[in-house]
């Protein structure tokens, strides 16, 4: 008689779910209600949107990640499907890896091919028929049902449920009931229907304590608003729309003058990019700390009024959302593709400094900076996400009040003009650091006043064609450049020990190119890993290419434009530098990161415990 062998374990919180649905269904509540819940048992999670571009109907997927150990990149792999859409119903039974789970509604008459899986019908309409759920809510509320019975076969606890759409109905009891009712009633069905057990489990722990959940477009507006923030003009544009719609929503709140009743700030809604990009620009020359949030193609509409910004030198931030490009491109995909654009938007020689924050607190930490920064240089500043750290929500240490006072910048006002014993001029260099003083609206003194140019000018606004003055304008915009090299952020660096290559990477890549460092270390490849955080490059960042044999910069475009700009600013240094780049739309992975470095490993096959893959 043969011995029957053991079957393995549970394995408990360390898979993916990948949820198929159609786009417009009311998919997003289920969703987000499932990963809520996941967090608040304390288990770290991550949750990617993948959407059609706002076409109702064609597929939109949801994939939440759970990890013990606490990795929040997307993984190539996915354990759990549950399909709910006839048309990507076999692709989706496709994605799910041997002994899966796949969960389906049963009125898609489409047959499971795969024997390799434990497949789960669902009787939603049934389900829903049942409950008391009015009918013209019944295909919203339909993804509760798989809700339920993902509750029932994983184990989640119904109370964290409950919590999860109290938070997201914002304590309306009426939706909560009528959500809580269907889930409880699938939940009740698999109990009574289903035979197998999921490989897959849950259980409590201790992995989110101090943290909470946000998207990096919200972050940017608290920290845009806690900066100070006293003007805004946008234009709608997916996926940058959700940065000033939360400025309206928090600045009620955080920004009401408790005397008068009026909001600090003024938030417009301007009739397309560059009227949003003029709005923002006069009230930076007005004095007032202002900033604008768009996408690639808006950000191209705005090039010329950016251009005027940086030779008039008034003080703007622009928030860039990327999305996938050229043209309309993927407009709901991810890109960090607008690199070069942010970098030279303009004619003739701009160069603007970028801020690349590489999670959501640092979303909140660079709203306020980006301010500080551009009234310090007196130029536009770029702060670049993308969609996946813009509009997913992610887990995130609680924001973190700004530690220093609001940096105005080299301010004259009636005072300081009066007592000056040197004739200031609107661009003259006194300090030598390539900065002039500037003078706002609403001063005074009869010698505040200047004429803005974005023509040829002197170092005291008259207008020139003279050649030498032109070029030693230039110069000196070229030394304030050179200056933003000690005033932006510096890289963050995790080095391990003996490792004799590096990786440079920024953004939303961070959660994938840590996590690959992990993965190589226990192969036996230890790499060093700088996450950059601003252009230009500081010390920090040449010396740890100089350290290094060979040093990867990993990007999401095609053409590797950050391996370029680093490669133009230290030439010698551009042969160290392998250029990785990942272009999809969706989100890199860890995976994906491990196997692009070991190809290009000289011998990295022969090395103890090394992939081979």
């Amino acid at each position: 008689m043969t011995e029957e062998k053991p079957k393995p374990g549970p394995v408990v919180n360390d898979f993916s779910i990948t949820i198929g649905t159609v786009n417009g269904s009311g998919s997003q509540t289920a969703n987000t209600t499932l990963m809520r819940a996941f967090f608040k048992m304390g288990i770290p999670v991550s949750g990617k949107n993948i959407f059609p571009s706002n076409i109702q109907g064609l597929p939109t997927w949801y994939t939440i990640r759970l990890s013990k150990d606490g990795y929040v990149a997307r993984s190539e792999t996915t354990e759990i499907v549950v399909a709910m859409n006839k048309d990507s119903f076999q692709e989706d039974l496709e994605k799910l890896i041997p002994g899966g789970v796949f969960l389906y509604a049963d009125d898609i008459r489409q047959e499971v091919f795969r024997e390799d899986v434990l497949a789960f019908p669902m009787p939603v309409k049934k389900i829903i028929r049942e409950s008391d759920t009015p009918r013209k809510l019944r295909d919203y509320l339909n993804n509760m049902v798989y809700v339920g019975i993902l509750a029932h076969l994983l184990g989640i606890e119904v109370e964290k449920l409950q919590q999860a759409l109290d938070f997201h109905f914002n304590g309306k009891q009426t939706p909560i009931d009528l959500n809580m009712e269907v889930i409880n009633r699938s939940m009740k069905w698999a109990a009574e229907n289903l035979e197998h057990e999921s490989p897959y489990r849950v259980e409590a722990m201790d992995g989110t304590d101090d943290y909470i959940m946000s998207s990096g477009n919200t972050a940017g507006a608290l920290g845009s608003i806690y900066g100070g923030l006293q003007f805004a003009a946008w234009y709608p544009i997916t996926p940058a729309t959700g940065l000033p719609e939360a400025i309206m929503k928090y600045r009620p709140e955080v920004q009401t003058d408790p005397e008068t009743g009026k909001y600090k700030s003024v938030v417009v809604q301007a009739e397309d990019e560059l009227a949003a990009a003029g709005m923002t620009i006069g009230a930076g020359w007005a004095g007032l700390r202002s900033m604008t949030a768009t996408s690639g193609p808006g950000l191209s509409l705005m090039g010329e009024y950016t251009s005027l910004a940086y030779y008039a030198e008034v003080p703007v931030v622009l928030w860039n959302v990327q999305r996938m490009g050229p043209s309309t491109g993927l407009p709901t995909r991810t890109s960090q593709g607008d690199i070069n654009l942010a970098h030279y938007l303009g004619q003739g020689d701009t160069q603007h400094p970028i801020l690349f924050p590489g999670s959501v607190n640092e979303c909140f930490e660079f709203g306020w900076k980006a301010l500080d920064l551009a009234e310090e240089l007196q130029t536009p500043i770029m702060v670049l996400i993308d969609l996946d750290l813009g509009m997913n929500q992610w887990m995130t240490s609680p924001f973190e009040y700004p530690d220093t006072p609001i940096k105005r910048g080299k301010i004259l006002w009636e005072e300081d003009l009066e007592n000056l014993d040197w004739e200031w001029g609107r661009y003259l260099d006194k300090d030598g650091d390539g900065i002039p003083y500037r003078t706002v609206p609403g001063n005074t003194h009869p010698k505040s006043a200047y004429f803005t140019r974005g023509t040829g000018h002197d170092d005291y606004a008259n207008y020139s064609e003279d050649p030498e003055t032109w070029d030693e304008n230039i110069k000196r915009l070229n030394r304030k450049f050179e200056l933003a090299r000690t005033l932006v952020p510096k890289p963050k660096i995790h080095r391990r020990d003996g490792a004799e290559i590096g990786v440079i990477a920024f953004g939303s890549t961070d959660p994938a190119v840590s996590e690959a460092g992990d993965i190589l270390e226990a192969a036996g490849v230890r790499v060093d890993y700088l996450r950059l955080r601003a252009l230009p490059i500081t010390t920090e960042v040449v010396e740890f290419i100089q350290e290094h044999d060979r040093v990867y910069v990993v990007e999401m475009n095609h053409h590797g434009q950050l391996h370029q700009i680093i490669s133009q600013d230290i030439p010698e240094q551009a042969l160290k530098m392998v250029s990785l780049t990942y272009n999809t739309g969706l989100q890199l992975t860890a995976d994906w990161v491990k196997n692009a470095i070991l190809t290009e490993e000289p011998g990295f096959s022969e090395k103890p415990g090394s992939f081979s893959d």
